[in-house]
């Protein structure tokens, strides 16, 4: 599902690209490489995003059910 986000993403570009193009308007930089290198750039940080939080979620849910276990730990000892 990613791909194709990034897939589509990349087409909406080049047809900007396409009719900017088209209408006579033209940016030195803005290329179907420099499409493809944005494409790239938003693909690594969409993962770079994703990987943060599952990271963040596992160690905070690992954290919350650790303390969890300590009070039930607490509570059975009195």
């Amino acid at each position: 599902m990613k791909k194709d986000i990034f897939t589509l993403l990349g087409g909406f570009l080049t047809s900007v690209f396409l009719f900017l193009g088209t209408i006579g308007v033209s940016f030195d930089w803005f290329n179907q490489t420099s499409i493809d290198a944005f494409v790239f750039m938003a693909a690594a940080a969409a993962s770079l995003v994703l990987n943060v939080y599952a990271i963040w979620k596992n160690t905070h849910v690992r954290d919350r059910l650790k303390e969890n276990a300590l009070k039930k730990q607490k509570v059975m000892k009195k």
